[in-house]
């Protein structure tokens, strides 16, 4: 039976998000295999919570769990942290230097994919369409004309370091682009201003089970709001999720050929969403979320189920690729 720590929580506005994703796999991990162990990263406070509802502290110097006068080590952790610092590459870095292995992106990959700022940059570079975007850092004077000439509105105002859509604003007119630097600087001291791309927003799920790359079917993401916000994101009824898109099979094979080949540069690990926009003439790449949501509800788990593939067995292959990496 090996112990497994199912991170959790984190540092930014998708705490209550991750809180959810942990449920889900604790829920549904093989208990004959595993035996798990949600622990909340909140800040400095660190803990696992057992089903009495008494919080027992995490020894940071070991990451170990002293429980009924024995001490529990982690064979491995389940990363279920959205934002930081689970999904910027701060704790992998942590775990790496107590060589406990892990579930998700490692510390480079991490970083590179949570900045939109620098993953745009990489992406383009490779040929792939991005959105125009003008990026500054907090206290830079910013031209807001500049703005309204090479971008036109509507614009979106992005932290460069955020998920779920935190901080993010569709913004139609120059009055109204104050309050959106300012709801951005929240999250991130860089902020980007992205052109907006009218079109379909598809998303492509990949697993590596550490001897293949699944890539799972397609999701088409049509928002009931002005675009897939935070509340759009999580709320019933504000989004439908179509698994598997209504594509045409040119435009399926390149989302997946262009996410397989991202994933393969990037050196990405475990399971990863690619999302894209797809115009009439163009397919712009949107984002990537190295740990994106598991909830029952969330579109990795829905794209696991059109594939096939029960959640105990995503999981579990999710924890395979780690033995079989190693």
């Amino acid at each position: 039976m090996m112990n497994i720590a199912i991170i959790c929580g984190g540092n930014s506005g998708e705490y209550e998000i991750s809180m959810e994703s942990a449920k889900v796999v604790k829920k549904y991990l093989d208990k004959d295999k595993y035996e798990a162990y949600p622990i909340v990263i909140r800040f400095d406070d660190w803990y696992y919570q057992d089903d009495k509802g008494d919080k027992h502290p995490i020894d940071k110097a070991d990451f170990t769990l002293s429980l009924n006068g024995s001490t529990v080590r982690f064979d491995a952790v389940f990363n279920a942290i959205h934002g930081t610092p689970g999904e910027d590459g701060k704790f992998q870095a942590y775990l790496d230097l107590l060589k406990i292995p892990y579930t998700s992106c490692g510390v480079d990959t991490s970083a590179l994919t949570f900045n939109k700022f620098f993953c745009n940059r990489f992406v383009s570079a490779f040929g792939i369409t991005v959105a125009r975007s003008i990026s500054f850092l907090k206290g830079e004077h910013i031209d807001q004309s500049l703005i309204a000439d090479q971008l036109g509105f509507p614009v979106f105002v992005k932290p460069a370091q955020s998920g779920s859509s935190v901080g993010i604003s569709k913004v139609h007119n120059l009055d109204d682009l104050d309050a959106a630097f300012e709801i951005a600087f929240q999250e991130d001291e860089r902020i980007i201003i992205e052109e907006n791309i009218e079109g379909r927003e598809l998303a492509c799920g990949l697993l590596h089970d550490g001897k293949q790359l699944i890539i799972l079917p397609l999701t088409e993401i049509i928002s009931k709001k002005d675009f897939f916000d935070y509340e759009a994101k999580y709320t019933k009824g504000m989004a439908d999720e179509i698994t598997p898109a209504d594509v045409s099979t040119e435009v399926e094979q390149d989302v997946k050929a262009i996410s397989a080949m991202l994933y393969h540069e990037m050196n990405c690990k475990g399971f990863v969403r690619f999302d894209f926009i797809l115009t009439e003439s163009e397919l712009y790449f949107l984002e990537v979320n190295t740990i994106p949501g598991i909830s029952e509800a969330s579109i990795m788990p829905q794209m696991a189920v059109s594939y096939g593939m029960k959640l105990s067995d995503f999981f579990d292959k999710s924890l395979e690729a780690i033995w079989q990496s190693h």
